[in-house]
């Protein structure tokens, strides 16, 4: 259903799941466990995995807060975009990694769940993606010290309201993990 034209495939995003960034995250293990079984469908499916790395004057490249977790390792022909800002799309070389792997739709991981992965799911949906994100395959730290409610319950908004998105002949949704279909 996207609304890009030739791009029928899928492609499994995975966001900002480096060392500084979930090393306080709410069920980091879990949830790390989770896309990295999603990573390991993916390859064996021959879907593309296209990684996305955050940096910053905190999390500068090449820093080992700036690393992917050890869990998870991206492979060498699988694309690695770098980005400074929340939305993967916003001065990347994400949209032209997807076009030339003729991709329209997206699943969606990674973390932190009120930032970058909010902010990729509407960057790639005004973009015309389809757009799903795993519901339990992304995760945000404890910022209620700052007015924030609990990452549970970030978590499970996002989950809500991501459900019912809408735009004009795009899909959009979430799914578990155990039901991600790459092929659909």
């Amino acid at each position: 259903m996207t609304t890009l034209e030739n791009r029928p495939g899928t492609a499994l995003i995975v966001i900002d799941v480096q060392n500084n960034v979930v090393a306080r995250v709410h069920e980091r293990d879990t949830v790390v466990a989770t896309i990295a079984g999603l990573v390991e469908k993916a390859r064996q499916e021959k879907v593309p995995v296209v990684w996305v790395q955050h940096s910053s004057d905190e999390m500068p490249q090449g820093s080992d807060g700036w690393k992917y977790v050890p869990e998870l390792v991206p492979g060498d022909t699988e694309p690695l975009v770098a980005k400074a800002y929340g939305d993967a799309f916003e001065d990347t070389k994400l949209e032209s990694v997807l076009a030339d792997l003729k991709v329209g739709r997206l699943v969606v991981t990674g973390a932190q769940t009120d930032a970058c992965i909010r902010s990729t799911l509407h960057g790639a949906l005004t973009r015309g993606y389809d757009t799903i994100l795993v519901s339990d395959a992304h995760t945000t730290e404890d910022l209620t010290k700052w007015g924030a409610p609990l990452p549970a319950q970030v978590i499970s908004h996002t989950n809500l309201y991501w459900t019912h998105q809408e735009a004009p002949g795009r899909e959009t949704g979430t799914v578990t993990a155990e039901e991600v279909d790459f092929a659909s």
